[in-house]
C-alpha cells in the first residue's frame, strides 16, 4: 500500500493507494439515481476515490460497499460500507467523503450492485439534509 501525499495536496488526512472492488448506490433528492460497480483508487479516513461505470453527480449522497482484504476469524469475507457525499468528479473518477462507515460480513453470493432495500442510504441522507437545514437556520 502506497501513501498518497503531494506538495499541492488540499486534503487534511492521508490517503492510501488501495485497489478494491466497490459497489455503489447514489441518491439525490430522495431518489436513487445510479447504481453500479467500480474500483477504488485510494482510500483514507476522510474519503475514497474510485473509478465508476459512468459519470456521477457531485453533491449526491453515496453508499459504497467495498470488498475488504482481511477475513473475519480467518474465514468470513468482509465489506466496508461507507456513507458520504460526492465531492467532485473527473470523467469516471469520483471523490467521495467518508461521513459514516461500518464493517459488515459479506453474503456468500455477492450481487452485482447493492440490492439491500432497508433504506439505510435514504435514512442517512435525510438525516444529513435535516442537519444542514438546522445549521443554516442557526446561522441565519
Amino acid at each position: 500500500m502506497e501513501l498518497i501525499r503531494r506538495g499541492s495536496e488540499r486534503r487534511n488526512k492521508h490517503r492510501f493507494a488501495i485497489e478494491r472492488e466497490v459497489l455503489y448506490k447514489i441518491e439525490k433528492d430522495g431518489l436513487v439515481i445510479a447504481v453500479g460497480s467500480g474500483q477504488t483508487l485510494n482510500m483514507g479516513s476522510g474519503g475514497v476515490a474510485f473509478a465508476a461505470q459512468s459519470r456521477l453527480q457531485p453533491g449526491a449522497f453515496a453508499e459504497l460497499s467495498i470488498s475488504w482484504p482481511m477475513l473475519l476469524n480467518e474465514s468470513c469475507p468482509m465489506r466496508l460500507i461507507v456513507f458520504g457525499r460526492i465531492l467532485r468528479t473527473q470523467g469516471r473518477k469520483v471523490a467521495c467523503t467518508v461521513d459514516k462507515y461500518e464493517f459488515r460480513t459479506q453474503a456468500r453470493k455477492l450481487h452485482a450492485v447493492p440490492t439491500r432495500s432497508d433504506g439505510m442510504l435514504q435514512r442517512w441522507a435525510d438525516g444529513m439534509r435535516k442537519g444542514s437545514l438546522k445549521a443554516s437556520a442557526i446561522l441565519a
